[in-house]
């Protein structure tokens, strides 16, 4: 008998889309396949039958789920399963332009996101001594790797996700903070089409800080990057300070962090809105945390350098997701609560046990990482749950998406763990709080992210949403007050970003109606009048 795992037509629709291998495939026969392919080697299983089968349920119960990449390679010739690499510029020559530009195409085409560190390369106008010429600095080479993005469909299937990041001292940096600064010409023509070409489109740009940035609030290059921030949801913020000056390097959702060239992510949630108890929460990150173990010994990778990065990393990146759901069924606002803290302790403590325990066991290298919370965009849909460890966007939203890399497609919907609280908890909409009604209070929002990153050991993905530019609650008068709550937080974060309401043209998610949402709940449109995303890239362990 086939048990129905989804509580909404919407993940069944992107199960069907996304992940499923034929018309017949189904949710716990992907679970028992993703398991098969990744806790087994050709000769031994890497983990104990009885770990895999309770492994297996928990996937199917969707307390874990591997990041989108094990899903969709599960059972496939070729094991892709990383989402992402990090690269640095390491030399500033024009042979290491070239090799850029190499390990983003053979990546790409795995279906992996790349994030590249640029600050190694010097600033438009130098002299090159050799050809008597100038530089044209940094810039141009993110451009030109957007441009592979934009021509190379990752995987086949997927839309590339890139990330380009500059040290805040550089001397490109007032360039590179208004790089995205589309002229009205060119956003009228993405809102028209979609695929109109505009420089760095396919790419998310932060601006890294060290601790050479010691002005705080009051630094000229901080206080421009809070206003773009503020008005274009561009550049956002890269956070390494003391003994982690060095990791620069992000993945494009930027929850991964690194010092090395060519390291890897390596993705899995835990689930915690769908556990009940702390006991099992133990388990399902003991479990979860082997799993990407195991994912160290099993996946393909697209060159030997990444190889021997992550046999020296063996970076993990578990994370979380359905933090709000568990505080709504905990009657909780959206702050980290007492009893938050606890669970939290034991997600710090059960993974970095489990690790150690994992890789001793299979006489690997231990871990560097362990802990990484991704905006788990589709397998947040997958388990009708909130993502990361964002709040509900809106209780009912119309959301967008591509089929086939070319067709846009939208449906009505219902937040599943908003409509689970008003029908079995008696909630009402309107009581819950969302992102659109935090978003006139950042600050909720910052502390929120800095409580859960006092656990993490590398960074959080997740994307505040503010106001329009221009209005009351986000207008130039208030860019000071921003970038001082900003700087009190940063050293308890490692990495920023926001979205201004409208900033890039037309979004993936817009708010609509509860009542709207319901008349309309299931039904798959396509969409004939396209418009722009919100130009975020792609989704890491979606």
């Amino acid at each position: 008998m086939i048990v129905e795992r989804f509580k909404t037509s919407f993940a069944r629709n992107i199960f069907n889309q996304k992940y499923a291998q034929g018309a017949s495939d189904t949710w716990d026969a992907l679970s028992d396949r993703v398991v098969r392919a990744v806790c087994n080697d050709d000769t031994r299983p890497l983990m104990s039958k009885e770990d895999q089968k309770q492994l297996a349920e928990y996937i199917k119960e969707q307390k874990f789920i591997p990041g989108g990449r094990y899903l969709y390679y599960a059972g496939r010739a070729k094991r892709f399963y990383n989402n992402c690499f990090l690269f640095r510029g390491e030399e500033d020559t024009r042979e290491e332009w070239a090799n850029i530009a190499h390990k983003a195409m053979i990546t790409l085409m795995t279906g992996g996101g790349i994030g590249v560190d640029y600050s190694v390369f010097r600033p438009s106008g130098a002299l090159l001594q050799q050809t008597g010429g100038k530089a044209s600095g940094p810039i141009p080479l993110m451009c030109a790797v957007n441009e592979i993005g934009r021509n190379v469909m990752q995987g086949g299937s997927r839309r590339s996700a890139i990330y380009a990041s500059l040290h805040h001292s550089h001397e490109d940096i007032p360039l590179f903070l208004k790089s995205k600064n589309w002229s009205e010409l060119i956003r009228s023509a993405k809102a028209q089409d979609f695929n109109f070409p505009a420089q760095l489109d396919m790419t998310n740009v932060s601006v890294n800080y060290d601790d050479t940035w010691t002005e705080g609030a009051k630094d000229p290059t901080f206080l421009e990057n809070c206003r773009q921030a503020l008005s274009t949801g561009e550049p956002g913020f890269s956070f390494n300070f003391g003994k982690k000056t060095n990791e620069t390097l992000r993945n494009p959702c930027c929850e991964v962090t690194s010092e090395d060239d060519s390291d890897v992510c390596n993705l899995g949630s835990v689930n915690i809105g769908n556990i009940k108890t702390l006991e099992e929460l133990k388990d399902v990150i003991c479990l979860g945390t082997k799993f990407l173990v195991c994912g160290t010994i099993r996946a393909e990778l697209p060159f030997e350098k990444v190889k021997r990065v992550r046999e020296k990393n063996r970076r993990l990146g578990l994370g979380l997701m359905g933090i709000h759901e568990w505080l709504l069924a905990h009657e909780s606002k959206y702050e980290v609560t007492d009893e938050l803290h606890r669970w939290l302790k034991v997600y710090e403590a059960e993974s970095r046990r489990a690790a150690d325990e994992h890789c001793d066991r299979l006489f690997l290298s231990r871990s560097v990482a362990v802990r990484a919370i991704a905006p788990t965009g589709s397998i947040g849909i997958l388990a009708s749950t909130t993502t990361g460890i964002e709040p509900l966007f809106a209780v009912a939203y119309k959301r967008r998406y591509l089929t086939d890399g070319t067709k846009w497609k939208y449906e009505y919907v219902v937040d599943a763990t908003a409509d689970r609280m008003i029908k079995e908890y008696g909630v009402a909409p309107d009581s819950i709080q969302t992102a659109y009604q935090l978003s006139p209070h950042p600050e909720k929002r910052i502390k929120f992210q800095a409580d859960i990153q006092d656990y993490v050991d590398m960074s959080i993905s997740s994307t505040i949403n503010l106001p329009t530019w221009g209005t009351e609650h986000n207008n130039e008068d208030l860019v000071p007050k921003f970038a001082g709550i900003l700087a009190k937080y940063a050293h308890r974060l490692r990495g920023f970003t926001c979205y201004p309401d409208g900033s890039r043209g037309g979004q993936p998610i817009t708010e609509v109606d509860y009542k709207e949402a319901m008349e309309h709940k299931g039904v798959v449109f396509e969409e004939t009048d396209v418009c722009e995303l919100s130009g975020r890239g792609g989704t890491c362990g979606g």
